[in-house]
């Protein structure tokens, strides 16, 4: 049986190109049950997200947890959803087509695409696609600023899955992490600062939380590093505030079963903080550079109410940095780092890279 999978023939004497993908975590196609419940299957049968033998993972998976969980997921979804569909394809799209204005206007002739490891466009369809229409070589760029295995590493390995069904590969090079990026951390900085210059930074009783995503606390001891990164990421954020380690805390979010997860975790971190009596608290989320369920519902929602029911009185969300202009820039400059030795360029114009970015812009705001 042939392992490879239909492609066309090889065309003598064709352009090459070379293309820019960012991919994401994924969402469901839309806000009700049975859309949830294909996502959550594709996302939680992967087996570096749920480490735990395949037979007793099954048994749980299909006979609980797709069960009972789509439906109050979709609920929660329903709640942040957009005329356009979900924020996090919405962001993702939008970034994708301003990083292909901006990089165009820098002089690098690119093609630059999305993708999500769960959900549509998927990896595989949408690195089939690319390579149809002459892209043979690829740069992978996963959104996810911290490496870990549960995020980065699978979305790796899927396209390297597609590579091996490829006759003819494309080249393919990937970006692992891209935690202390000077340029992803003075988008953060900025945002915060934007953020206090509109809301005011008070300078008593109050704290900065810094929030990740979670994972199992295992991964730590088996060797993941996305602990230590989320750490440096935020190191590096209160460095370029200025901020006193008594004036911003660390924790992670998103707690899936009964396991130990990495700590502290975000709901007791703002409970005890409420009942501490810190009145005001901002929350940003750093590991996220779109907005998405996690930000916009746990956090900005749950997140509020725990404090608020804990007797905290102010609570600011800072949203993810989603199409700022200086992370697209740095998204540029990570792209260009990258993509060094592969023929990029073309007449370079300055001088329209301010009309080129707002067109971008413009064209984003579309989708």
């Amino acid at each position: 049986m042939n392992r490879f999978q239909p492609e066309p023939a090889y065309r003598h004497g064709q352009v090459d190109k070379t293309a820019v993908l960012l991919i994401n975590l994924g969402t469901p196609e839309a806000p009700t049950a049975p859309a949830v419940r294909r996502y959550l299957k594709e996302f939680l049968s992967d087996p570096r997200v749920v480490e735990i033998p395949r037979a007793v993972w099954w048994l749980i998976l299909n006979g609980i947890i797709l069960n009972t969980r789509p439906a109050k997921s979709a609920e929660k979804y329903a709640l942040i959803w957009t005329p356009e569909g979900s924020p996090l394809k919405v962001h993702t799209q939008r970034q994708s087509v301003l990083l292909r204005g901006f990089l165009g206007a820098a002089g690098h002739q690119l093609v630059v695409d999305f993708a999500m490891r769960y959900g549509q466009p998927s990896i595989p369809e949408t690195l089939s696609r690319l390579k149809a229409e002459g892209c043979t070589r690829i740069l992978l760029l996963p959104l996810y600023p911290q490496y870990s295995s549960s995020t980065t590493a699978s979305a790796f390995d899927i396209a390297f899955e597609w590579a091996a069904s490829t006759r003819n590969q494309p080249a393919i090079r990937t970006l692992r992490s891209f935690a202390d990026h000077p340029g992803y951390i003075e988008a953060l900085a900025n945002s915060v600062r934007q953020h206090w210059m509109t809301d005011g930074h008070p300078a008593t009783s109050y704290r900065l939380i810094m929030s990740f995503h979670g994972v199992p606390r295992y991964t730590l001891d088996k060797g993941d590093p996305y602990h230590c990164e989320c750490h440096k990421t935020a190191r590096l954020l209160a460095e370029a505030l200025n901020l006193g380690a008594q004036e911003y805390q660390v924790c992670f979010q998103s707690r899936f079963g009964r396991a130990e997860w990495l700590k502290p975790y975000a709901a007791s971190t703002l409970a005890n903080l409420g009942q501490q009596g810190i009145h005001r608290v901002d929350v940003v989320c750093p590991g996220f550079p779109a907005d998405c369920l996690e930000t916009l519902e746990e956090i900005a929602m749950e997140g509020k109410a725990e404090f608020i029911r804990a007797g905290g009185k102010d609570f600011r969300y800072i949203p993810c940095l989603n199409e700022r202009d200086d992370w697209i820039h740095a998204l540029a400059d990570l792209s260009r780092t990258h993509l060094q030795g592969w023929p990029t360029q073309v007449k370079p114009d300055s001088s329209a890279l301010e009309t080129s970015a707002l067109r971008a812009k413009a064209l984003g705001a579309r989708f």
